[in-house]
């Protein structure tokens, strides 16, 4: 580089020794006898330079002298420097368009005709031959015997190391073409692009064709690019075997994509040159030429021209699919993949369309998508499974029909089942329950608005769970379950994304221990069929809310076999429920009777036992389907269980739970009082001997807090108008209360603070004034 500066001072001086009548012709002529060629060469350029501007000879023929007498160095190094001095002092002085030098003809008379862009192109093209051939030579020059004698690998490392500096003096005159104006689309076509291949091609050293196919790239202009691609291409498979084709690919179908993306207006022209079928069919020849080609290269090739499809023809599916064909062929003699780089790969093939079309329904047209999918092994297929879940909760997509849902779960199977049961054996437990999360999650995207579509869905995501085992049974059951009994707000489907997780340990289990409304968790297939009244004209067997039913039962069943008795119970109320709101007596009933029977037979905890009373509890005081002797018979058995239950606290809060069963507001016939205050006196029975319990264990007094529940109860039905329910017995049942208080030595806070507040609220009654308040008028507080 100082060299070079220095030169450019001496052109300086020869420009002024010009002005003084020194001629130039003269200069240019006495320089080529300097003795040593190096030397002569570098005036004869910096003469040549001054000779031009003088416009005493045409420039494109100074300019062809110079290019052929810098022949006359062939030391690769020395011969790369002295030429690239040559383009960077004609830069300016190529007859380009625009340029002072252009059409110029001179007025001596030996030269006549005018310069053209040609004779610019031309000179650039003859200096890059001519470099290029000098860099490709430079890997057979000799080494010192000093470097030699560490050994031919270190004699190839510093060469390769050398010439891979030096590329970029090649380079430029490929930047100086793409500069030059007046190559049009037209000569590019023609004259540049084949020549500048030719020496590529040619040249037949990795180095150089790798580097130069990039410049090629990235010099010259997209469009170019596009009206030459089938050229360029054509190139490709004429490559060396070890130069990374795949990068340079990879590198033109971005820039292709950029230019896209610019502007719709391009579009058409991409159409209308086929540069998807030419890409694509330059791809296959590379691979096929390359035999060798790791894996890897290949699948990064289909990597970039998928997002090339996507980026460019969104609209056309089938190019996608094409592309993923042509991925599963070069797959298809390795079973599962091993090397973590081309896993990689093939995750982000199979992720490119998710991401672009945000509609996994897109995808599920790919007839090759899930055939990519079954070379992932077992680990990454579940990560992929992640990936699609995902792609649908972020864009709320609904998959609507059963065909869809069939393809789906073929794709998600790696986490509905495992095929390698020692994988999921050492599968971390928060991993797993996310996993199943995840799938809970989709169950709830799946839905139709028909009635017919939306129960083949049912049944064909049941044939897919049921092979799930022990372990993903309770997380996937559910799902299903409350996908057809979820509520239907206005005619307008609500969906409720429960996790299953959620609905496990939290939702499911609170709603039910509350005792919401049934407005929370209900029927939304089975409450639609039963206002079609089941008239659905068919060959097949109708939808119907009791065959709905049906498959819910065979459903739980499999899941009280888990076992998870627990959260079958829950479903089975849920179900006998949703009978119920269809006016099905008997599958109502058949749904508590396997309620009951899992309670009897499954259920051994203590903690489990009380919450699943009252969850039966709750669920029946909802019921109002059931006759006379259905209902007696089964408030009769949930009074009983409540009786047995091991600890006397839980007995007593599970048998005045029990009082509701027994005065319903909205339904006339279920009020009997005296029932009710059955229920009551039992439960103060049991508190009392809770109490006595409590006093011989501790020696004070037991949980008071229990008979301050009973009085709140008694106040309830007091309120409701229960006539069994007098003010007396609330009278008694309040004395009661504070004698127990005054003689326990270690007083309750939170028993304190209740039978206050209770006491509070019957103040509050009596200054109300009103027929409630004459009612609470003879109680004393």
């Amino acid at each position: 580089m100082r060299a070079f500066d220095e030169l450019r001072k001496l052109e300086m001086f020869f420009k002024d020794e010009s002005r003084h009548g020194v001629s130039i012709v003269d200069l240019y002529e006495l320089v080529q006898h300097a003795g040593n060629i190096l030397p002569r060469l570098y005036l004869l350029c910096t003469v040549g330079s001054v000779y031009i501007k003088s416009n005493e000879a045409p420039a494109k023929d100074v300019l062809k002298d110079l290019v052929e007498m810098c022949r006359g160095v062939q030391h690769p190094i020395r011969g790369l420097f002295l030429r690239s001095y040559l383009a960077q002092v004609s830069r300016d002085k190529l007859p380009d368009i625009g340029s002072e030098y252009e059409g110029v003809t001179c007025l001596a008379p030996l030269w006549k005709d005018a310069d053209t862009v040609t004779d610019a192109v031309e000179f650039v093209l003859q200096n890059f031959t001519e470099m290029n051939k000098l860099w490709v030579r430079m890997q057979h020059q000799a080494f010192n015997w000093a470097l030699w004698s560490q050994g031919p690998g270190r004699v190839r490392e510093k060469r390769e190391k050398e010439r891979s500096e030096l590329r970029d003096l090649v380079g430029k005159n490929l930047h100086v073409l793409s500069q030059i104006e007046g190559v049009d689309l037209e000569m590019y076509k023609d004259n540049v692009l084949p020549r500048v291949l030719e020496q590529v091609v040619n040249c037949k050293d990795e180095l150089a064709q790798y580097y130069l196919m990039d410049c090629i790239i990235q010099v010259f202009p997209d469009e170019y690019h596009l009206q030459t691609l089938e050229t360029l291409l054509g190139a490709c498979p004429q490559l060396q075997p070890t130069v990374d084709i795949k990068t340079v690919l990879s590198r033109l179908m971005d820039r292709l994509s950029n230019y896209a993306a610019s502007s719709t207006d391009v579009l058409p022209e991409f159409l209308q040159v086929e540069a998807f079928a030419k890409l694509s069919n330059a791809i296959g020849k590379v691979i096929e030429a390359q035999v060798d080609m790791p894996i890897l290269g290949a699948i990064t090739l289909y990597v970039s021209l998928l997002t090339f499809t996507l980026r460019v023809h969104p609209d056309r599916l089938h190019y996608v699919d094409q592309v993923l064909g042509a991925c599963v062929k070069k797959l298809s003699n390795i079973p599962k993949l091993e090397d973590s780089r081309v896993t990689k790969q093939v995750v982000a093939l199979l992720s490119a369309p998710l991401e672009k079309y945000n509609d996994i329904v897109s995808a599920l047209t790919l007839s090759n998508y899930p055939r990519v999918m079954d070379h992932l092994d077992n680990g990454t297929n579940k990560v992929m499974a992640m990936v699609i879940i995902q792609s649908i909760m972020k864009n709320s997509t609904c998959i609507s029909t059963d065909e869809k849902v069939e393809v789906l779960f073929e794709l998600i199977k790696g986490l509905i089942k495992d095929v390698d049961e020692t994988v999921e054996d050492e599968l971390d437990e928060e991993d797993f329950k996310e996993e199943q999360n995840s799938v809970a999650c989709l169950i709830h995207m799946l839905y139709n608005d028909d009635s017919e579509e939306m129960l083949k869905i049912i049944c064909t995501v049941r044939k897919h769970i049921m092979t799930g085992g022990p372990k993903r049974l309770p997380f996937t059951v559910p799902p299903l379950v409350v996908s057809a009994l979820r509520d239907i707000d206005s005619g307008v489907r609500t969906r409720i994304e429960f996790s299953i997780c959620h609905i496990y340990c939290y939702v499911v289990y609170l709603l039910l221990m509350v005792n919401l409304k049934k407005a929370d968790i209900s029927v939304v297939l089975v409450r639609r069929l039963q206002r079609q009244d089941g008239d659905v004209a068919g060959e097949e067997e109708p939808a119907t809310p009791k065959k709905i039913l049906q498959i819910l039962s065979q459903t739980i069943e499999a899941l009280s076999s888990v076992p998870s008795p627990e959260l079958a119970l829950r479903l089975y109320l849920q179900c006998a429920e949703a009978a119920g709101d269809c006016d099905l007596e008997a599958a109502a009933y058949e749904f508590f009777t396997q309620a009951f029977i899992l309670y009897e037979e499954e259920i051994a905890d203590s903690k489990a036992q009380v919450s699943a009373i009252h969850l039966i509890i709750g669920s029946l005081q909802r019921m109002n389907v059931f006759g006379v002797e259905n209902r007696d018979t089964l408030t009769h058995k949930a009074t009983g269980y409540s009786a047995r239950l091991l600890k006397k606290p839980d007995q007593c809060r599970a048998v005045y739970a029990c009082s509701h069963l027994f005065w319903v507001d909205d339904q006339d016939g279920l009020k009997d009082g005296e029932r009710v205050l059955l229920c009551l006196k039992r439960a103060l029975r049991i508190a009392n001997a809770a109490q006595q319990m409590a006093n011989v264990a501790r020696g004070s007094s037991g949980p008071v807090i229990l008979f301050v529940e009973i009085l709140n109860k008694y106040l309830y039905f007091f309120e409701k108008g229960n006539s069994q329910i007098t003010s007396a017995a609330i009278q008694s049942l309040v004395e009661l209360i504070r004698t127990e208080m005054q003689s326990d030595s270690t007083p309750d806070p939170a028993a304190n603070a209740f039978f206050s507040s209770t006491l509070r609220y019957i103040e509050f009654q009596k200054h109300k004034g009103g027929i409630m308040g004459e009612k609470y008028d003879s109680i004393k507080v």
